[in-house]
């Protein structure tokens, strides 16, 4: 896969999920801003908070690949990515640290 490609698939995929959250989740969210009930909502039956429960474990890992890459590779401005791997998703917050990591990765390869 070449490196154009890989930026344009993290783009559509953090962009993406933006839109289908914008669609989703935003407008009932408006219509009752009741933030505990909405995250609550994920863990209505079985099968929703399975889904609920692998998206938090998942923004668990990605803090822990973040955090350790802050400090051992010396990764810049991953916690924006956590942020954003909150609201909207793990799967925007994931796409953007990849995008943002390899620049600093790639840089950081040249010089060795």
């Amino acid at each position: 896969m070449d490196e154009k490609f890989y930026k344009s698939a993290l783009v559509l995929v953090a962009v993406g999920f933006t839109v289908v959250f914008a669609i989703v989740v935003v407008p009932p969210l408006i219509q009752n801003p009741d933030i505990i009930g909405a995250f609550a909502a994920g863990f209505v039956n079985p099968y929703a908070a399975g889904y609920s429960s692998d998206v938090l474990f998942c923004w668990a890992a990605l803090a822990a690949f973040v955090t350790y890459e802050a400090r051992v590779l010396k990764v810049k401005y991953g916690w924006v990515c956590l942020l954003l791997g909150i609201v909207p998703g793990v799967a925007v917050g994931m796409a953007l640290y990849f995008l943002v990591r390899h620049p600093q990765i790639t840089q950081s390869n040249n010089k060795n």
